[in-house]
């Protein structure tokens, strides 16, 4: 570095004593450049820091995602059931309540408007004698009545027709059902038709009233089923003696969200229903379990990442203590010609949030390229995952606002210890 002209550059930038933010903060940043061997050292490990803070919250959310995906597609953990309370207790003892409540579509519907909640239906299930209309075929099938919204909480996959839409769920005239591909082909023999889909149109009856086919499914399920509206139940369905017990199945936006979406959902139904009439079930052993790993596992990779700004913390201040130590007697030079000693910390904060700033931003790009290709190398390695990094706004935006914090708070202390200097001794230092 070339001394001399640095502090000629320094002494003509602080001559009064009145030097402004600016002026300081270009001293500061002058000096990274008449040494740049130093300022690449120094923004080295900011740049690995940096670079590994977004790697690993990219990848990490990227996992979560994944995570997430497999748990809504494999397993039942994001869904819950509101159900009637249909029996009190006395003494010990369970008694039959007389009535209760009984879900309708208008409350299916009204309860999917609860936020939080993905999907919801209100279903009833049974057994009912299925024939043709000549009664050639009788059979004994299980039987659905819901709403429209039980498609998204059970996916079926159609080989022919369509799904239960809303319309086929108001209208009774004629009453629709969708059937698994079993029951069509027993039923497309009866009526001497080519393939099971081409049951789609024609009728089926359920204890004794026909049911139009919306839809035949392509499952190669033996299970013959059917599904109808949720207001054709009485017509599908045996009489019985005391009133049906009609679920809500309903499905979460979000794992994380399970107790708040559970207190909306109570608040609901006790003021529609009136208060203890109704009770939730869910999955809340493994709804804690999916919650505490999520969270686990961000506190585990923040404190990886933690490390690694640490690291590169600790490398600017040792790079701004040896710069103090050798600019000792530019320091005192520019104390004896006025300059104050904020002057002299806002130089050297400068220099280091500079460093911070320039690692940041070489860091964030460094860390999305490895991110990209740890999650390509993943997807290689492992069979069936799909894992892609996520990269967002705010995931940028934690890593260069950490990067400034660390530059300030690993810069406070060399700054303080340049401004401290006694100008007298630091002009007599060699």
């Amino acid at each position: 570095m070339n001394h001399e002209v640095h502090r000629d550059a320094s002494a003509r930038g602080n001559i009064a004593p009145a030097s402004t933010l600016t002026q300081n903060i270009r001293v500061g940043v002058a000096a990274l450049f008449a040494n740049p061997l130093r300022t690449v050292l120094s923004t080295l490990g900011v740049i690995i820091g940096v670079a590994s803070l977004v790697a690993v919250l990219s990848v990490g959310d990227g996992m979560e995602q994944t995570m997430r995906a497999q748990l809504e597609t494999t397993t039942s953990i994001q869904f819950f059931n509101l159900v009637p309370v249909t029996t009190e207790e006395v003494d010990g003892q369970q008694f039959p309540l007389d009535s209760y409540p009984q879900f309708s579509v208008a409350d299916a519907r009204a309860a999917s408007t609860i936020e939080g909640i993905a999907s919801i239906s209100a279903d009833i299930s049974g057994r009912a004698e299925a024939t043709d209309s000549a009664g050639r075929v009788r059979r004994m099938v299980s039987v659905t009545a819901t709403t429209e919204g039980w498609s998204a909480l059970s996916p079926v996959s159609l080989g022919a027709g369509a799904l239960l839409a809303a319309d086929d769920i108001d209208a009774l005239a004629p009453p629709r059902a969708v059937i698994t591909r079993a029951l069509a082909q027993r039923f497309a023999t009866a009526y001497a038709l080519a393939d099971a889909n081409d049951m789609v149109g024609h009728a089926i009856r359920l204890q004794g009233t026909h049911f139009e086919v919306r839809g035949v499914t392509s499952d190669s399920s033996p299970e013959e089923r059917a599904w109808i509206s949720l207001n054709a139940a009485d017509l599908a369905l045996p009489v019985s003696a005391r009133p049906r017990v009609v679920l809500m199945v309903g499905k979460l936006a979000r794992v994380e969200d399970a107790d708040s979406v559970k207190a909306r959902v109570s608040r609901w139904a006790n003021e529609r229903f009136g208060a203890g009439t109704t009770s939730i079930r869910s999955n809340e052993g493994r709804l804690a379990q999916a919650t505490q790993g999520i969270l686990l596992f961000k506190l585990f990779m923040g404190a990886i990442t933690g490390i690694s700004l640490l690291v590169g913390g600790i490398g600017i201040m040792n790079v701004l203590l040896a710069s103090v130590t050798e600019r000792t007697r530019e320091i005192g030079i520019r104390k004896a010609m006025g300059a104050r000693r904020r002057d002299v910390l806002w130089q050297f904060l400068a220099e280091s949030v500079a460093v911070a700033s320039l690692g940041s931003g070489l860091g964030v790009l460094l860390g999305l390229t490895g991110a990209y290709a740890i999650t390509s190398l993943m997807r290689a390695r492992l069979t069936g995952m799909f894992i892609y990094a996520s990269v967002s706004w705010s995931t940028i935006a934690v890593a260069v606002v950490s990067a400034l914090f660390v530059g300030l708070v690993f810069g406070t202390y060399p700054a303080r210890r340049a401004a401290r200097l006694n100008p007298i001794d630091a002009i007599r230092h060699e």
